[in-house]
C-alpha cells in the first residue's frame, strides 16, 4: 500500500472546520511545519489544537493563532507566544493547561486503549478540580482521561511509502504518542524511502498508525532561542 500524497496541501484537504488536531514538536524542534503551513493556507477554522506549546508569533502554530483559526488550545507550555498571551488574557481562546508528563501519558493511554490512569501530578492543585481522586499507599492521586484527536500531524526524519517512521534524536519528543492517539495520522518526512529500506528494529512508529505521508523539503528548522556561553 502506497500512502504517499503529492503535497501537504493535498494531505490537509480532508480536515474539516471544528477538527481536533495533535501537532508534534517541542518548541520548534520536530514540528510538522509544512502541514501546519498548508492548514493555514487552506483557511480551516474553529480548531482544537493539542500541542506542547503554541509556537512563536510567526512560526509553527503561531500563524494559526494570529489568523484566529484556533478555538481551543490543549498545551503544557505557552510562554513564548505574545499573541497567545493576548488572546488568553482577553478570554478570546479556550485553554486547557496540562502538566507535561501527564500530557504525554494521556496520549499514550489513548493509543494503548487505556480508559484512564491515576497520577499524583496535580493533586491538590487547580489541575485536580472536578477529577476523581483516591489515596494509594498514603499518597493522593487524581484520575486523568486519555487524550484523543481526530487528526495528528507528526514530523519524522525518515519514512517509507507504507508509513513506517524514524525520528531523529530530540525531534522524536511527542510525535510517537500522537501518532497512536489520533484516528487519522498524517506524517511529513524529510527523507522518503522504499519499503524494506528501514530496518524493522529501527522503526519508531509502525506504519499501521499512519494514514498518509508526505515528503517535505526546504525545512527552516528555526531555533527558538540561541544561547551562547562567553
Amino acid at each position: 500500500m502506497n500512502k504517499v500524497l503529492a503535497s501537504a496541501d493535498e494531505a490537509v484537504a480532508v480536515i474539516p472546520d471544528g477538527a481536533t488536531i495533535m501537532m508534534g514538536g517541542f518548541g520548534l524542534c520536530g514540528i510538522p511545519e509544512h502541514l501546519i503551513a498548508a492548514l493555514h493556507r487552506r483557511g480551516t477554522k474553529d480548531l482544537t489544537i493539542i500541542s506542547n506549546n503554541a509556537g512563536i508569533d510567526q512560526f509553527g502554530v503561531g500563524p494559526l493563532l494570529h489568523s484566529r483559526r484556533i478555538r481551543k488550545m490543549i498545551a503544557t507550555y505557552v510562554g513564548e507566544n505574545k499573541e497567545f498571551e493576548r488572546q488568553f488574557l482577553a478570554k478570546e481562546i479556550e485553554v486547557e493547561l496540562v502538566p507535561q508528563g501527564t500530557f504525554s501519558e494521556r496520549m499514550r493511554a489513548a493509543g494503548a486503549g487505556i480508559g484512564g490512569f491515576f497520577t499524583p501530578t496535580g493533586a491538590g492543585t487547580l489541575i485536580a478540580a472536578g477529577k476523581e481522586s483516591r489515596v494509594i499507599n498514603g499518597r493522593t492521586y487524581i484520575l486523568e482521561a486519555p487524550l484523543h484527536a481526530d487528526f495528528a500531524f507528526v514530523k519524522a526524519w525518515k519514512g517509507d511509502r507504507i508509513g513506517n517512521l524514524v525520528y531523529r534524536k530530540t525531534s522524536r519528543n511527542f510525535n510517537p504518542m500522537m501518532a497512536t492517539a489520533a484516528r487519522h495520522t498524517i506524517a511529513e518526512v524529510e527523507h522518503l524511502v522504499e519499503p524494506g529500506a528501514i530496518e524493522p528494529d529501527a522503526v519508531h512508529t509502525p506504519g499501521i498508525f499512519v494514514k498518509r505521508i508526505v515528503q517535505g523539503s526546504a525545512y527552516e528548522k528555526r531555533i527558538e532561542k540561541k544561547v551562547t556561553r562567553g
